[in-house]
């Protein structure tokens, strides 16, 4: 078990992809095991996608949920998690002196919200088989431990060989703890002056549902167990081209994913908001979709690392329209997809970048589509614009919903504004992100055609 002090009073990780990285690489001598990784929903996701990625093993979630005293809730009496696992406290039962109907209707409303969570993250799909495997459960950190220790007691029901708790941090008590419960704890940062997770991350923003089923599909969609640096595949998946792939510009290589399905429609090159990556799961998401109406996907770093750490390269909607024009050229010049129609996908001052690339007089890109974009970033270059572009916005990000507003009126191709009612900046909203891919892929679906000439 490691333990480190917070240096200089600064988080010790940016964000979940990169507490995942250091975690597997503490892990890394496991990969012999074969072990399955499940990862607590949410924030436990794209920490063990990473860890998932270098042991080359199996993601998936654990779903579980405490049985919380009817008139104290916090205080559980049980626990139970899928395949009709269920685990009771004896003593605190008799202490309690609960009644049968009253322990059953606490399990029934647990048991509904326990199954919702799965159909939501899994579908129908059942849950990756544990028993007599080594199972490494992994979250985004711990305080008391309670969720962590309920899933350890789910999965050592369901017969699991050995069980090794991960987590980027934990204050030292609670891991002193689970080590009772689990085989083996780890924790890269055992701070003594430990009050919450958060504070331990400099992007701690919340996983939403959609995040968490976007890492699941991609970590599936890989070749082997593992898959890319966030759960998705690298070299050659089963079925059509996907890989990795390093654009040069500048003088500098930008990383990226390519993914084309067989007999792809056109390519959508996504320009992501400031601060992300091809790393983003919303984006991920996003991809996935287009890549299920047949088309072809490339996420790609509009900034290397060393770049992104300067925040005027961020909002610098020019340079970042310029690397999105070069990726663009290089897409032209792949033999396995340069001679079919591209389009550009923004979000938030990718929005910006993406209009900016599609008004240079020699781009011959189809269709945009900007969500929750900063379309007004563009400036004067939007009445350049000439393919049809597609502003969508949700109807609670009041601010950005008036300068789509204002932007489209300066616009001078057919375009259209959609608002997702409810919908805040980030679309975290239950349904909002199914909403924004269905509406981009009807319309790079509508207007994804042959490029004409140059």
């Amino acid at each position: 078990m490691a333990s480190t002090t917070q240096p200089n009073g600064r988080p010790a990780f940016r964000d979940r992809t990169d507490a995942g990285r250091y975690l597997a690489a503490r892990l890394e001598p496991m990969r012999s095991e074969h072990p399955v990784v499940l990862a607590l929903p949410r924030g436990g996701v794209p920490v063990g996608a990473e860890v998932a990625r270098v042991l080359e093993a199996p993601l998936d979630v654990i779903v579980v949920r405490k049985l919380g005293l009817p008139f104290q809730p916090e205080l559980g009496f049980g626990a139970i998690g899928e395949g009709g696992v269920r685990l009771l406290d004896q003593g605190i039962i008799r202490r309690a002196r609960l009644s049968e109907r009253e322990m059953a209707e606490v399990e029934s409303g647990e048991r509904r919200e326990l199954d919702r969570r799965v159909a939501l993250y899994r579908g129908e799909r059942p849950l990756t088989p544990v028993a007599g495997r080594t199972v490494v459960i992994v979250d985004d950190g711990l305080a008391t431990g309670g969720t962590a220790r309920v899933a350890v007691q789910v999965v050592r029901a369901m017969g699991a060989g050995r069980i090794v708790l991960a987590v980027p941090v934990a204050p030292p008590e609670t891991v002193r703890e689970l080590e009772a419960e689990a085989d083996q704890v780890v924790s890269l940062v055992t701070p003594a002056q430990f009050v919450a997770v958060g504070p331990w991350y400099e992007d701690f923003e919340q996983t939403s549902d959609d995040d968490v089923a976007a890492l699941l599909h991609h970590a599936r969609a890989g070749t082997g167990a593992g898959g890319g640096g966030d759960g998705r595949p690298t070299g050659q998946s089963v079925e059509g081209s996907s890989r990795e792939v390093v654009i040069p510009v500048d003088g500098v290589g930008l990383g990226g994913f390519l993914e084309v399905p067989p007999g792809a429609a056109g390519v959508v090159l996504f320009a992501h908001g400031s601060g992300s990556s091809r790393h983003s799961p919303r984006n991920q998401l996003t991809a996935g979709t287009l890549q299920d109406h047949g088309f072809g996907t490339l996420l790609f770093d509009l900034l290397t690392p060393g770049e992104s750490s300067d925040r005027r390269n961020v909002f610098d909607i020019g340079l970042l329209a310029d690397r999105l024009l070069a990726a663009t050229e290089w897409v032209r010049q792949q033999d396995d997809v340069g001679r079919l129609p591209r389009a550009y996908f923004g979000a938030s001052t990718g929005g910006g970048a993406a209009l900016w690339a599609a008004a240079d007089p020699d781009n011959d890109v189809a269709a945009v589509v900007s969500r929750g974009g900063r379309p007004d970033l563009a400036g004067a270059k939007l009445s350049s614009v000439r393919c049809p572009t597609l502003l969508i916005v949700g109807g609670a990000d009041l601010e950005v919903l008036e300068l789509n507003r204002g932007a489209g009126t300066r616009l001078r191709c057919p375009w259209e504004l959609a608002v997702v009612p409810g919908a805040t900046h980030l679309f975290e909203e239950p349904g909002a992100m199914q909403e924004v891919d269905r509406l981009a892929a009807k319309w790079f679906g509508t207007h994804l055609v042959a490029p004409g000439p140059r």
